[in-house]
């Protein structure tokens, strides 16, 4: 009867935390050579939840935007950015862990597409983090699974923001042909 009771409890902890939010708080990694992606004053931010299931959506929502608004600290969001300004779309497809064995395996999976004005594409990628964290007696496995997961996919995301260049968005009206080249992250032209 112990052993049945305690196999409940612990199964309505698993389901619970398995893709909730509680107890995560949004992380700030700013760069001071980065103060906005690509130099510009500011972007609508735009974060939808794609997961098939979406257990605690607004939760997951809610911490991508809130930690990529805090390490972009010389950015303007959304209706404080400028009318020009282009767009973040971050679609999540995974954010979860789960028991298996002796260890919690989590993953965040989400695509990340920046777009000018216009809605021309910037810049296109996929995050894709997973890790394995042992069972610690006495932790929140779940919780500390997601965060470990959670850290790493938010800081590959912000890697990917970062390397946007001002040389590949050009100013409303202006043909970024009529400067010469169009400069990509690493420096390279594309004429």
């Amino acid at each position: 009867m112990r052993g049945t009771v305690l196999r409940l409890l612990v199964l309505a902890v698993v389901a619970a935390g398995c893709a909730s939010t509680a107890g995560l708080t949004p992380v700030s990694y700013p760069d001071p050579s980065v103060g906005c992606p690509a130099g510009r004053a500011g972007w609508k931010l735009d974060v939808q939840d794609r997961r098939a299931d979406r257990e605690s959506s607004e939760g997951v929502v809610e911490l991508i935007t809130e930690s990529i608004r805090r390490s972009f600290p010389g950015c303007r969001w959304d209706a404080a950015a400028p009318p020009d300004s282009g767009r973040v779309l971050i679609e999540v497809h995974r954010f979860s862990t789960i028991p298996e064995g002796n260890s919690w395996e989590a993953a965040a999976e989400w695509s990340v597409v920046a777009s000018d004005a216009s809605g021309r594409t910037l810049t296109e990628f996929e995050t894709r983090e997973e890790v394995s964290r042992p069972n610690y007696r006495g932790s929140n496995n779940a919780k500390e699974s997601l965060r470990l997961v959670f850290d790493s996919a938010i800081r590959r995301t912000l890697t990917g923001l970062r390397v946007l260049t001002v040389a590949v968005i050009p100013s409303p009206g202006e043909d970024a042909r009529s400067r010469g080249a169009i400069r990509g992250a690493g420096g390279q032209s594309f004429n």
